[in-house]
């Protein structure tokens, strides 16, 4: 099969293991194609993925009856994560030592990474953790502990962690809140522990979240938004957030 075929049928993949169905119009915008050409894709690729009713489905004939229920996460602006999981997914480089945090946009940068490329994630996240043990390139560190099915995260059991233990590359760090005053927050404070641990050990830190989250804060602290090396969104901040940014990709 055709590379960007393969890559294209990935994607889709990637994006109904978010949610039961898609548009085909809506595919067609967030993999930035022509619907002809989706069309053209599954007639091609004769697999689990097929076109009914105007909708890109799972062929129910070969649908499994369990489904993980860790895929049934948010599925709101799912065109933004899907942009921003690109952006961020194009910053991996070779021999890369990644730290990924939790949050519904981090799988949407796994999913999107070159699979070509060799590195290494740190991985405190079952969601994201599942993109990337299909990725025969990757080597994966599941950071373990106490597991919550609210955010699909591990959260230590004990003071040290391995997270202490590693040096990272990189660190993608996610947020429920951006403000220009109160900064990054997010809505559990063993998570945002976790994220500040993993902050202090990366070479850069990339913040990641689509625009949705601005101006919203919640109760668990993460950090000031000039800690960040990298801010990427699908916007640009809006001027109230001040000259004294990070690099912001969108």
């Amino acid at each position: 099969m055709d590379k960007k075929i393969q890559s294209r049928i990935q994607k889709l993949d990637f994006l109904l293991k978010k949610m039961d169905k898609l548009h085909l119009k809506e595919a067609a915008s967030i993999l930035n194609i022509s619907e002809m050409t989706i069309r053209r894709d599954l007639n091609t690729h004769k697999g689990s993925i097929v076109l009914l009713g105007g909708y890109i489905v799972r062929d129910p004939h070969l649908r499994e009856k369990n489904n993980y229920l860790i895929f049934e996460q948010e599925t709101k602006n799912i065109a933004e994560k899907m942009h921003i999981g690109k952006i961020a997914a194009s910053l991996v480089e070779e021999d890369d030592i990644i730290f990924f945090d939790c949050g519904s946009t981090i799988p949407f940068i796994a999913s999107q990474i070159d699979p070509t490329i060799k590195f290494t994630a740190l991985c405190c996240s079952i969601n994201t953790f599942m993109v990337l043990q299909e990725r025969s390139n990757c080597e994966i560190i599941l950071c373990g502990g106490n597991y919550s099915r609210n955010n699909s995260f591990f959260s230590p059991i004990q003071n040290h962690s391995i997270i202490d233990s590693i040096c990272t590359t990189k660190s993608f760090i996610s947020a429920a809140g951006i403000d220009p005053e109160k900064g990054v927050t997010c809505f559990d404070f063993n998570e945002a522990m976790i994220k500040q641990k993993a902050m202090k050990k990366s070479g850069q830190n990339i913040l990641v979240f689509d625009s949705t989250k601005m101006n919203t804060v919640h109760k668990a602290y993460v950090n000031t938004l000039n800690s960040f090396d990298v801010i990427i969104c699908d916007k640009n901040l809006p001027v109230e957030f001040g000259n004294e940014i990070p690099n912001v990709l969108n």
